[in-house]
């Protein structure tokens, strides 16, 4: 692990002393009975920084934070999975159809989070998996979008994300893919704000250390929609990257904008590999 002091996180620790933690646990995941890997060789995306293991956040939680994820009926997150297969059913729109309509159950859904953002060859544009469940809404059951960060989307995010738990994220960036790929990874390493920090400062340099008490992870994305206990309730990923910015004390994108389409997929890239283990529980 790297540490750079930049003035800017000087300012921080000041304001928020920074503590030299030693990193990630060495506690194995299972989440009802079945392992995850949430430990892996770097993929490219991160391995050409330096870092030579990609770890999921969960390895950087308190005990009993981790312990709520393990199990399905102990996961506040579940109730958001169950409201959202009670909509999959639900017929909504002016084409009288459903999810599953289409879909047949939400289990048909495996495999798909493991993939997203994924480029779109009809719609010609890098789509979130909530760009693809609006699309599908609009398009096919001529019903209303849902708001993109709102809590009918991140449910019905965390309803398909349950169905590929286990599988290895498996983002591509390569093709049309590779220019959102590089707009991402610009942005990963902006510093922004009145703090001038980008996602790498802490993310990259400082992972394993404490800010206050924050103990500093990786910052993989796998394990979203996650459900976040200061919050008590779900978060989707492009409302952690407006809180992220919000923090350096800068303006922040907007949910749904290109540019965090861009770095999502950037982010998802440096965890090929880890499990899809959302929706997950953090502090």
């Amino acid at each position: 692990m790297k540490f750079t002091m930049t003035s800017a996180l000087a300012v921080l620790i000041v304001s928020a002393p920074m503590a030299f933690a030693g990193g990630a646990d060495d506690d194995v995941l299972s989440i009802d009975g079945v392992e995850m890997t949430s430990k892996v060789a770097a993929p490219p995306a991160l391995a050409e920084t330096g870092i030579d293991t990609a770890i999921s956040g969960w390895h950087f939680r308190e005990d009993d934070t981790q312990a709520m994820q393990t199990d399905s009926f102990d996961n506040p997150a579940m109730l958001a999975v169950e409201r959202a297969a009670d909509v999959w059913n639900t017929v909504e729109g002016t084409e009288g159809k459903s999810c599953a309509t289409c879909h047949e159950g939400p289990e048909s859904m495996q495999g798909v989070r493991a993939v997203y953002p994924k480029w779109n060859e009809t719609a010609g544009e890098m789509r979130t998996l909530a760009m693809q469940i609006n699309a599908c809404r609009t398009e096919n059951m001529g019903a209303e979008a849902y708001k993109y960060d709102g809590g009918d989307m991140t449910a019905m995010e965390a309803l398909i994300t349950v169905q590929s738990q286990g599988m290895p994220v498996n983002v591509a960036t390569d093709g049309p893919a590779a220019e959102y790929w590089e707009k991402g990874k610009e942005i990963y390493y902006t510093r922004y704000g009145q703090l001038e920090l980008s996602c790498a400062s802490c993310h990259e340099q400082n992972y394993g250390n404490y800010i206050r008490a924050d103990h500093l992870s990786q910052g993989q994305i796998n394990g979203f929609p996650t459900y976040r206990l200061k919050n008590a309730g779900l978060v989707q990923t492009h409302n952690r990257f407006r809180g992220c910015i919000r923090d350096t004390r800068a303006e922040t994108f907007s949910t749904g904008s290109p540019e965090f389409i861009a770095l999502e997929l950037y982010v998802a890239s440096r965890g090929n590999g880890l499990s899809v283990e959302g929706p997950s529980v953090r502090q």
